[in-house]
């Protein structure tokens, strides 16, 4: 298949930091399952509940599909069990109430009015399990004025202040291209969900977790938003070239584009001796960050007529002995087929019965080595019976009972 990794997961390099930590995954899309799928990562076990027949919303995001499942549900649920339970009925509610006295975290990804009508809300659960850790992923928070509101990632976007400083100066604002709120909330809760682990032993009490996927997003912008709250100055829309570093953008080269951040004083002066023109690097008018900031404009003209002389390899080569940051600005089949990236670990792929499952890695070395999956994202339902039978210890007449009320 077309740049399916060759490299398979080696399940003995597993990350085992969380072991022994029971994660119940109540969430759907793409924010709730990255952060499960990132606790997993790590070594938590993590109990995902699904609704029969239907299972995660992202099930049916396609195409593209790789054996009839969506490759976006398949990039963020692996190292995951996946029980059908349909906790809308009174039967399936028992079920959901006994998994959750066992586990150690709930994650949802619920509004809280949904939550509450469900009986999935904090208070609730709190109430069956007095240690336990709760994370709420919602677009806008369980307080505030908008927290009734729905939310998704290009939402959150809008809101946050990014669309409008993502594309060209003459551009319309545009989305990022990747579901960066959804990845940035997921992150966050997976975050405070370890911190709440560690301060558990001296405040044994259940604990609130509240991630938003708005100020999740807004938070991204800290480097922007702080230098606006502290001088006034609104940051525009300019692709990337209005830095508060100069110079730090894209260049046209002779064949492909190439990017250059030139983020010091000492790269300046390596930069200019590489291009054969040190006298450049020492011009008074150009002495500072500062300064370079002024006459930007006449900088870049100049460095535009000189990167345009040579084919973008030849540049990287150049650049690259120098020590000056520069880079090619690559597709996601170039960056997938970066040989670095892959020498790293980063992409590999999972086997599960006849077929090979794409991943991208966590991305993170422990000791040395790259964090490995242990088991590809689950068929829908595929461990309803083991995990009922195993980790609730029902009886087959039990399951059965759940299968007749239609909860499973």
């Amino acid at each position: 298949m077309q740049g399916l990794p060759q490299i398979a997961a080696d399940p003995g390099r597993r990350l085992l930091h969380l072991s022994g930590v029971t994660v119940l995954d109540l969430t759907t899309s793409v924010a709730g399952p990255y952060a499960t799928m990132l606790l997993g990562d790590f070594g938590a076990r993590v109990i995902k509940i699904e609704r029969p027949g239907h299972g995660d919303d992202a099930r049916a995001w396609g195409p593209p599909f790789l054996d009839g499942e969506s490759l976006w549900f398949l990039s963020v649920n692996r190292n995951k069990e996946s029980v059908a339970l349909d906790y809308t009925t009174a039967a399936g509610r028992e079920a959901l109430k006994a998994l959750v006295r066992r586990v150690d975290v709930v994650i949802t990804n619920q509004p809280p009015t949904v939550q509450k009508k469900l009986g999935t809300d904090f208070e609730t659960l709190s109430g069956l399990n007095e240690r336990l850790i709760y994370a709420a992923i919602t677009g806008f928070g369980l307080s505030g004025e908008r927290t009734a509101m729905t939310c998704y990632d290009l939402i959150a976007e809008g809101y946050s202040g990014i669309m409008d400083l993502t594309g060209a100066a003459d551009s319309t604002p545009q989305k990022i291209g990747a579901p960066a709120a959804d990845m940035l909330a997921g992150q966050d809760a997976a975050m405070a969900v370890m911190a709440a682990l560690i301060r558990r032993p001296q405040s044994p009490g259940a604990q609130l977790l509240d991630i938003a996927l708005v100020e999740s997003m807004t938070r991204f912008l800290s480097c922007r938003a702080v230098p606006y709250l502290g001088s006034g100055e609104v940051p525009r829309r300019s692709g990337g070239t209005d830095s508060v570093i100069a110079i730090y953008q894209a260049f046209e080269t002779a064949d492909e584009p190439i990017t250059l951040g030139l983020g010091s004083d000492g790269i300046w002066r390596r930069f200019w001796q590489a291009l054969g023109d040190p006298d450049y690097a020492t011009r008074p008018a150009f002495a500072s960050n500062a300064d370079r900031r002024r006459h930007r404009a006449e900088i870049v003209d100049d460095i535009k007529k000189v990167l345009r002389q040579r084919p973008r390899a030849e540049w990287l080569e150049i650049f690259a002995a120098a020590r000056v940051p520069a880079g090619p600005i690559n597709s996601v089949a170039e960056a997938a087929a970066d040989p670095a990236l892959q020498d790293r670990g980063l992409f590999y792929s999972l086997a599960e019965d006849d077929r090979r499952i794409p991943q991208v890695g966590l991305g993170i070395h422990c000791d040395g080595q790259p964090a490995s999956a242990g088991t590809a994202p689950p068929r829908l339902g595929a461990d309803t019976a083991s995990v009922l039978s195993a980790f609730l210890h029902m009886t087959d007449e039990e399951i059965d009972r759940l299968r007749d009320a239609g909860a499973i």
